[in-house]
């Protein structure tokens, strides 16, 4: 099994139950959960050695933090405590028309104030196979940027392949300052994951006269946005998860990826999930599928399949986690979608 490092901030999860509205709301329900987290704990369900870096505060919430990572096997001895808070995200599940709904308070928090001489980068990347993190958490504060460069600078010292999901979050930063930023790291980056609007918002790439909402020219803009993408940065795949949202309950899944250097493209199958019971953490989930895939050796339609399988799954789970093994993500991407009780 591959070691895989991952880095970025976990946070308290605070949602409503019942699908209710904000103001309707006595209570919440507790998950902890993020990005790079995320993936970390797919990855360690289909058994690869990870490490989680982040910094929490020294305090019980932050201690919480570290424990529902450790529930799942994911390592924490690189865990810094430091700063003063946990972020915390508010989330509202919508059904049906009604769109789902996230509240940020993580300003300020342990990861935002963190600064690379609170870690010993050499040592975290020493024999390891795979660095992966997000868009997000350079967007949530300078020292983050700084944070976020000197792990990837590490990281390629140490011939690490690294992957990157660009998540672009509209409500942290500006499409200007994003790419700003991430134009810059993708020279550390050898795997990059993002979506129609994350390659315009976060890396100022458009998919020529294509229109990528318009069925079957859809693809055709993918093509181009890659092609844009692999020209520039001599990525070794560009992938991108393809959600068609009939309504916040109805969702068709699928995903297409492109060799960089062969140009070679594939579009996977497609999953149509209803109802779904969640989908926060439905892209980690695939990222954490798409890199179990490619450190497994499988090849790339192999890997999309297995990525694709694992994300769809993610979105019957409640929770920002993906708490599915391989055997179910295999059956699932060998054709068995049948949901029969396993007995």
């Amino acid at each position: 099994m591959a070691k895989i490092v991952t880095m970025g901030e976990i946070m308290l999860r605070l949602s409503t139950p019942n699908n209710e509205r904000f103001i309707q709301a006595d209570e919440f329900d507790i998950n902890y959960g993020g990005g790079e987290a995320n993936v970390a704990v797919s990855l360690a369900n289909y058994g690869h050695d990870v490490e989680f870096v982040t910094a929490v505060p020294a305090n019980p919430i932050g201690e919480c933090a570290v424990a529902a990572l450790r529930k799942y096997n994911v390592g924490t001895k690189h865990i810094a405590r430091s700063g003063e808070r946990l972020g915390i995200y508010f989330l509202e599940t919508g059904s049906a028309m009604r769109a789902s709904n996230v509240v940020y308070d993580r300003a300020h928090s342990s990861i935002a104030t963190a600064t690379p001489d609170q870690f010993d980068f050499d040592e975290i990347f020493k024999d390891v196979d795979w660095f992966h993190f997000t868009g997000i958490t350079p967007a949530v504060s300078d020292a983050a940027i700084a944070l976020t460069e000197a792990a990837l600078k590490a990281a390629k010292a140490h011939n690490v392949t690294v992957s990157v999901d660009l998540n672009f979050r509209k409500k942290l930063w500006s499409s200007e300052k994003a790419q700003k930023v991430m134009t810059n790291l993708m020279q550390y980056v050898d795997v990059c994951i993002g979506n129609e609007e994350d390659a315009e918002k976060v890396l100022g790439f458009k998919p020529g006269e294509t229109d990528v909402t318009s069925g079957e020219l859809e693809l055709a803009g993918y093509v181009d946005i890659f092609n844009q993408m692999a020209d520039k940065f001599g990525f070794k795949y560009i992938i991108s998860s393809l959600r068609e949202s009939f309504s916040a309950s109805n969702n068709g899944w699928s995903a297409c990826i492109m060799d960089g250097k062969t140009r070679e493209f594939y579009h996977s199958k497609k999953y149509s999930i209803t109802p779904i019971v969640d989908r926060v953490g439905g892209g980690d989930s695939f990222a954490g599928g798409l890199i179990c895939g490619l450190a497994d050796g499988k090849d790339m339609k192999a890997a999309l399949e297995f990525a694709v399988a694992a994300s769809a799954l993610k979105h019957t789970i409640p929770g920002d986690f993906n708490l599915v093994t391989r055997a179910e993500v295999d059956n699932l991407a060998g054709g068995d979608g049948s949901g029969r009780v396993q007995r």
